[in-house]
């Protein structure tokens, strides 16, 4: 999507930056959710063309908040019916009794200049139904109602609703409005005005941050932070160093349950869809340092996430209800912002995102020489698979051979640069390794460290 005025976004997030899972069994998430916490993102999709453009409500899962497992195929599971009939910025809370209510902006497409007082709403007992859809109006101003994020506000015994609206002031600030019941709401309020356009408030109330609050903000294309020992409207005041790659928006803070590792999440709309992360030891401090794009997958075009912690039932019952991909994507491990894709029928590696995006979706099926391996098929091209020929890697249809069925026959073993990812031996060419080279892929004899790597993929979603 292209920038707008301070456009709108919402949460992904990263609960625990504690080491990579093992690789994807065929077709099963990344991995199991131990004891403890598993986590579920609420989003919607785009892509550069708009071929993955879906404004209803998409729903993951992680184990470990780094790997997410997109749900019901990557298609949404609720859409609103009423407003506009499409939502961005959904935001995922669980309520005090345990229950959850989904927000979310009223907006289907990109009309930054749509004036919307309204925000859709629905009640789950679980995420695996929806229920109670309406429309909750949070003003009358001649203006909309941007990402709104829901916190508990214990000194008040009521949830606050913050979203972006444009004021008197006739910039945008964050304004917020007080609810029981999500049903109906107090008068609106301005909630921080530093002076200049700001969207996409995301806050972390103090409890477990020293009993300060902080509120990360988009202003221009970066992401800032301010604080406030108190939740009262207008007394949070900027303090941290802007952080942004690109034009950035959306900023989630999250605390690592594991390490007590503070993390500030970022989407971009240059390219647009893309998600970014940063690390803080003090989250008091407002400096931070890039994260690896290696430790995270985001949701295959997923844009302006919410994300709430959930039990390891909840985690199982949500893939019972909704399935894992039938697909899989390949992540190179040098250049961990390219995914193995096919173009003009040739394998390669590419930038996320790109459209179609589909040319980077593979279901991996058994070996179509020996099922102890696996055999790569395109999801867009269900009749061809990848395989190599003189050595360059390439879409071809199945004729039915026993060349064919060699050529296109690889066996998984334990990455060669990273034992937690994959590496693919070629089954005709046992010398041979599947790797990308000027990003095109092909099958080499590997041998050194650069090799290695570029014979190196992630198995996900």
């Amino acid at each position: 999507m292209n920038d707008r005025p301070l456009q709108s976004s919402r949460r992904v997030a990263l609960g625990a930056m504690a080491g990579l899972t093992a690789a994807f069994a065929l077709g099963t998430p990344a991995a199991r959710a131990a004891a403890g916490t598993a986590y579920v993102m609420g989003y919607f999709t785009e892509s550069p063309n708009g071929d993955g453009a879906d404004y209803g409500l998409h729903l993951a899962v992680s184990a470990d908040s780094l790997q997410w497992t997109p749900l019901n195929q990557n298609k949404p599971v609720v859409t609103p019916t009423g407003g506009t009939g499409g939502l961005r910025d959904p935001f995922v809370l669980r309520r005090q009794d345990g229950t959850f209510v989904v927000l979310a902006t009223d907006l289907k497409g990109t009309d930054w200049s749509l004036q919307s007082q309204y925000i859709h709403v629905w009640d789950s007992a679980d995420l695996r139904s929806f229920s109670g859809y309406r429309r909750l109006k949070l003003h009358d101003m001649a203006t909309h109602s941007w990402a709104p994020e829901a916190y508990w506000d214990a000194g008040r015994g009521q949830y606050g609703i913050i979203y972006s609206a444009v004021d008197s002031s006739g910039h945008n600030v964050i304004m917020v409005n007080y609810t029981s019941d999500f049903a109906t709401a107090s008068a609106a309020q301005v909630f921080f005005d530093p002076g200049y356009d700001v969207i996409d408030g995301d806050l972390a109330v103090g409890v477990g941050v020293g009993g300060v609050n902080y509120l990360y903000f988009k202003k221009d294309q970066t992401l800032v932070g301010a604080r406030s020992t108190s939740l009262d409207p207008g007394s949070f005041t900027v303090f941290s160093t802007p952080v942004a790659h690109g034009g950035t928006e959306a900023p989630i803070l999250i605390k690592a349950q594991s390490t007590g590792t503070w993390f500030l999440w970022g989407d971009t709309y240059t390219p647009n869809g893309v998600f970014y992360a940063w690390q803080s030891a003090d989250l008091a401090s407002g400096t931070w340092t890039a994260v690896d794009q290696r430790l995270y997958t985001q949701p295959l075009n997923s844009k302006h996430a919410g994300i709430q912690p959930i039990t390891t039932t909840e985690y199982a019952n949500l893939l019972a209800k909704w399935g894992a991909p039938a697909w899989n994507r390949l992540k190179s491990y040098n250049y961990p912002a390219r995914y193995v894709r096919h173009s003009n029928y040739v394998g390669r590696i590419d930038e996320y995102p790109f459209d179609p995006y589909t040319d980077s979706q593979w279901t991996l099926v058994p070996g179509l020489a020996d099922t102890a391996g696996i055999s790569f098929r395109s999801v867009n091209y269900p009749t061809r698979y990848l395989r190599h020929s003189g050595y360059q890697m390439a879409l071809d249809v199945n004729d039915g051979t026993t060349t064919f069925a060699q050529d296109a026959t690889f066996y998984r073993t334990a990455g060669l640069a990273d034992t937690s990812w994959s590496s693919f031996r070629s089954y005709n060419q046992p010398d041979r390794y599947l790797r990308h080279a000027d990003f095109v892929l092909r099958i080499d004899p590997i041998s050194t460290s650069t090799d290695k790597a570029d014979a190196t993929f992630s198995v996900g979603s």
